[in-house]
């Protein structure tokens, strides 16, 4: 009788030895339950949108992709107009960055724990921060637009709200985690709450501050060729109306100059960050 009677270590052990055999059908089923609901999810997502109407266009798809690599009359393409519009759009991309992170620079310090210490003041900041930021760029484009007409300045304005809602939390972020021993340290010397910020808190964050603008910078670059389509100047209004006049040729110059542009962008922004923290140029 006891030789048929297994201890509790041995039935432990052979669980541990063998798992798949005593696993129980709940087990299986909560193990691939996500796996079916996404493929079904994947499924039904494919037949809502009529993926099939994709391949019944294939053939306007390979036209287009045709007119794009296969330019035509290019001594007649306006090539002033485009370059203006791309100089629009890196002086609005500048800009707006550039306002916004000196917006930022103010505003993440009163938005940070560390700094603010009144957390009504601090909770109203961040929620008005919630707010520009929650608000995609291309609604700000639209809302500015209509607030004081088409051209660079609605793009400019656009970034700029946007950039100070996101750069304002990210600084934040950075404030609050810095190195207390430091800011002690310029307290102990009886220093004032600026004098402070200057040679406590800085030196610690700009690093961090610069290589995020620079990143937003090389980022609204890019939105600001979408916010040129909705009459925020800039180049974006050069492609949108050289799609309409079905010029796809031009629109793939365009779009291959705007890359070229936000590679030099990346670049000097890799040098920049690299001279702000001490470091030489590597490739």
């Amino acid at each position: 009788m006891t030789a048929a009677v297994m201890s509790a270590e041995q039935v432990s052990a052979i669980r541990m030895a063998h798992p798949g055999a005593f696993s129980t059908p709940w087990k299986s089923v909560k193990k691939w339950a996500p796996w079916i609901i996404a493929l079904i999810y994947l499924v039904w997502s494919l037949w809502f949108f009529e993926i099939a109407r994709f391949l019944d266009a294939s053939e306007r798809v390979w036209d287009l992709l045709r007119n794009f690599v296969v330019w035509h009359d290019m001594e007649t393409w306006l090539y002033g107009n485009i370059y203006v519009g791309i100089a629009q759009t890196l002086a609005m991309a500048f800009l707006g960055t550039f306002l916004g992170s000196l917006g930022a620079l103010v505003v993440g310090f009163l938005a940070a724990r560390n700094v603010m210490p009144f957390w009504v003041v601090r909770q109203v900041i961040r929620r008005i921060l919630d707010v520009m930021r929650g608000v995609d760029q291309l609604v700000w484009g639209l809302v500015f637009v209509r607030s004081v007409g088409l051209g660079p300045l609605a793009g400019v304005l656009a970034i700029f709200v946007s950039d100070l809602g996101t750069l304002s939390k990210l600084y934040s972020e950075a404030i609050e985690n810095i190195d207390r021993k430091q800011v002690e340290g310029i307290k102990s010397t009886g220093a004032g709450p600026l004098a402070v910020i200057r040679y406590g808190y800085i030196p610690q964050v700009l690093p961090v501050f610069i290589s995020q603008s620079l990143y937003f910078l090389e980022s609204n670059t890019r939105s600001a060729t979408i916010l040129g389509i909705v009459g925020a100047g800039g180049i974006g209004m050069i492609i949108i109306e050289r799609f309409r006049a079905s010029l796809y040729d031009q629109v793939a110059f365009v779009v291959l100059n705007v890359l070229v542009l936000i590679f030099l962008i990346d670049w000097l922004s890799k040098r920049v960050r690299l001279w702000v923290i001490g470091a030489e140029a590597k490739d």
